[in-house]
């Protein structure tokens, strides 16, 4: 997974916000700490420790990471834990923690989409990218 996504942007340029949902977290965070020129990161639903591609997160990219407090994947995995530790070391990071136990909660297809935590998750997106260079 981490492979084909980071090998899909290989052609794209720099100056990029990288997003992933669930497990797509794991290339765009991938790609937000080692691929030069990233303009910023946001993780929903996921989050790895940052240990995991680089020693710290690149100070020059901010990232948002989303999910809810009763996620059996997002917080019972741990991903929430490396979440709160992303936001304790970068410069410019936040986590927002909705209230439920879904997973993928934004994706209107499906039964687990919440459609107030998902007008949040928009709204604040959208606030992330109108303050990105």
């Amino acid at each position: 997974m981490i492979a084909r996504g980071t090998g899909a942007a290989e052609g794209l340029p720099a100056g990029l916000v990288h997003l992933g949902f669930s497990l797509g977290v794991l290339p765009a965070q991938k790609l937000a700490q080692t691929r030069p020129g990233a303009k910023g990161a946001l993780l929903l639903e996921a989050c790895l420790p940052v240990s995991e591609f680089a020693g710290a997160w690149p100070q020059d990219v901010p990232v948002q990471v989303h999910g809810m407090d009763g996620d059996p994947f997002f917080a019972g995995e741990g991903d929430v834990d490396a979440a709160r530790a992303l936001v304790e070391t970068a410069l410019d990071a936040e986590l927002f923690l909705y209230p439920g136990d879904r997973h993928l909660f934004t994706d209107s297809s499906l039964p687990s989409y919440d459609e107030h935590a998902a007008t949040q998750v928009t709204r604040r997106v959208l606030g992330f990218l109108d303050r990105i260079e």
